[in-house]
């Protein structure tokens, strides 16, 4: 028993069959399931957030699919420590066997471009597959050279349900655990605190239960709460409190508060914050809780993510300041937000329904024949530049799902549409 490794790393599943989640993935008709049974590995990028099993199900598809397997961390490691790996690839694989080596890169997303694109010419030519983790969107973070050549598959976050059968597993499984005798009477706290890191789970779970010295162990919320906050750093960009105060800051701004949006902000910056990432998120935020009440507020966050891309720290906290309080003291609406989640919501309803004769496209003379095109009502030619007529498929026809806020320019958007929709759409 070897309890100088974390209690992660000794339960750390080693095949398909004991990896908990992600069955879109590895389930019995998961994509990669079906991929790793064929013996087909394409270079890959493994997105989602902290402790959800990137590394684990890098390490269980090299071992399945039988391949060398190389790893490094984008932290520690610099473009000659890329291509020593590369060379080494090529040497026990790549060209002369259809199992290329597999090159496991941790945190993908720290690399630089420069250390991304000496990545290129060994995937191209399949000396390597590659398998990049990462917990930030690839758009923004993997070069488009590189992402195009790269399948990006996303880890779902662990619900409650998984997270407590990996509790229970641990104390089935691992020598130490099983030589206490564990009560786990409340598990509320330790899946708070960990935040749905499974990683992180494990982790306080093993300091709640070394830090007992009694036989019998009885797991409480108290318990949890009044041990880990003794051992909780301040600030863990990867963990509990990355999301908590990215969460408040968004919700200060969304609540119309500069004082406390500045604030999270500054607690974000002293924590060592990405401060792109946080860039990313006022631009979201500027679509979703602003919109058309204000559209120059899309146009100031995406400004603020080129700046602060171009400028870097420390100036460009006065530009993430300056970007803050004006989204916060803008006037607020999710119009659009609700009304995209609403076509969707329609559109898994209702399916792939006809586009309407009318309004179909007719390039050849087939398709006017067959009625494409035919009277549709150009608007220009009517007066106002307005003509009344149907473009929703005749299924769903008058449904409403764009409704302006209460907002100045929103109520400008709802008199425009109440004099061209009013009795169609009941505005």
């Amino acid at each position: 028993m070897n309890t100088n490794k974390p209690l992660a790393e000794r339960i750390r599943p080693q095949s398909l069959s004991t990896y908990l989640s992600q069955e879109h993935l590895v389930g019995n008709d998961g994509s990669l399931t079906q991929q790793i049974k064929k013996g087909v590995i394409p270079s890959l990028i493994l997105w989602g957030p902290p402790g959800v099993g990137k590394t684990t199900l890098a390490n269980i598809i090299a071992q399945e699919s039988q391949r060398p397997f190389y790893t490094l961390s984008a932290i520690n490691s610099g473009v000659k420590d890329v291509r020593d790996v590369i060379d080494k690839a090529k040497q026990s694989g790549g060209l002369f066997t259809t199992k290329n080596p597999i090159l496991f890169i941790d945190e993908i997303h720290r690399f630089s471009k420069s250390q991304q694109d000496s990545l290129l010419g060994a995937v191209e030519k399949g000396w390597i597959t590659l398998i990049g983790a990462t917990t930030e969107n690839p758009s923004f973070e993997v070069i488009p050279a590189l992402l195009s050549r790269c399948q990006v598959y996303v880890l779902n976050p662990f619900g409650k349900g998984e997270l407590e059968a990996l509790l229970g597993r641990a104390m089935q499984e691992d020598e130490y655990l099983k030589s206490k005798d564990i009560k786990l009477e409340e598990t509320e706290a330790l899946l708070r605190l960990s935040g749905g890191d499974a990683r992180k789970l494990l982790n306080i779970f093993e300091l709640i239960v070394s830090s007992q010295d009694q036989q019998t162990i009885v797991i409480t919320n108290d318990l949890v709460q009044k041990l880990v906050q003794q051992n909780t750093v301040r600030y863990d960009k990867t963990g509990e409190q990355h999301y908590d105060i990215i969460s408040a800051f968004i919700k200060s701004i969304r609540g119309s508060d500069p004082n406390a949006a500045v604030y999270w902000l500054a607690r974000m910056i002293e924590g060592g914050e990405d401060l792109k990432f946080i860039a990313r998120r006022l631009i979201i935020l500027a679509s979703e809780d602003i919109g058309n009440a204000n559209p120059t507020a899309l146009i100031m966050a995406n400004n603020t993510f080129q700046a602060v891309n171009t400028i870097g720290y420390p100036e460009s906290r006065i530009i993430l300041s300056q970007c803050a309080v004006y989204l916060a003291t803008s006037q607020k609406s999710n119009a659009s937000y609700m009304a995209i989640n609403k076509a969707q919501q329609l559109v898994k309803q209702t399916g792939d329904l006809s586009v309407p004769l009318h309004i179909r496209n007719a390039p050849t003379k087939l398709m006017k024949e067959l009625g494409y095109g035919e009277d549709y009502k150009y608007a220009h030619n009517h007066k106002d530049n307005f003509a009344d007529q149907e473009f929703l498929p005749d299924e769903i026809a008058n449904t409403k799902l764009y409704d302006p806020g209460d907002n100045q320019r929103e109520n400008s958007f709802r008199s425009f549409l109440k004099s061209k929709w009013q009795k169609k759409y009941g505005y």
